[in-house]
């Protein structure tokens, strides 16, 4: 069974941060099928939920972020995903603030998320990046994903949440390959400024 399983921290001190992405995605995700997640069971909340006629249950591991894999090994049997059938949505430092792109395996550019699902499983689950931007000059990578969206990035980070979650539901009727064409194209410098050597790859 197909799983889309967002990457955050537990909590409401974390819950509109940069880390939180992909939590934000699979709420949204929620909220365009209608169903609802049930009470945390096992480290986790799952809605099960149906998209073009098929079984497919949106996972929030509600554990730190480096011990995604070990909630989402705790589920029943039934909920718990096979690496190959997950699109796993997090948030992206290499990815400009607002940008969204799809990509099949790859490394994990320090996302400790995506590390503990490798360890767990492999590297080959399909994924949704949600691009945060690097952060300003002198302040840590760790400290600037775990803090809010500044009043001007809110318009562009709810906007990137929805194509984010068009990206997934683009990886799910379609696959990956498909959903790459229409998710991974350049933007125009003038919109979106410099970008990393990742975005160019």
């Amino acid at each position: 069974m197909r799983a889309v399983v967002g990457l955050g921290n537990p909590g409401d001190e974390h819950a509109r941060t940069r880390h939180n992405l992909g939590f934000l995605v699979v709420e949204e995700l929620a909220r365009r099928w209608a169903v609802g997640f049930n009470r945390p069971r096992r480290g986790s909340r799952v809605a099960r939920a149906r998209f073009e006629g098929e079984p497919v249950n949106l996972i929030e591991p509600l554990v730190f972020m480096n011990c995604s894999a070990d909630a989402l090994a705790r589920l029943d049997a039934d909920l718990r995903p096979l690496p190959e059938e997950m699109v796993v949505v997090h948030d992206d430092l290499d990815l400009s603030c607002g940008r969204v792109a799809v990509k099949q395996g790859g490394g994990t550019g320090g996302h400790r998320g995506l590390e503990s699902l490798v360890r767990w499983g492999g590297r080959e689950f399909a994924r949704v990046r949600v691009g945060v931007g690097r952060p300003p000059a002198g302040q840590d990578a760790t400290t600037y994903v775990l803090r809010g969206f500044r009043a001007d990035e809110r318009d562009l980070i709810d906007a990137a949440v929805r194509r984010a979650a068009e990206a997934v539901e683009a990886i799910l009727r379609d696959g990956v390959r498909r959903a790459m064409s229409t998710f991974n194209t350049k933007p125009a410098a003038s919109a979106a400024g410099a970008e990393t050597s990742e975005e160019r790859r």
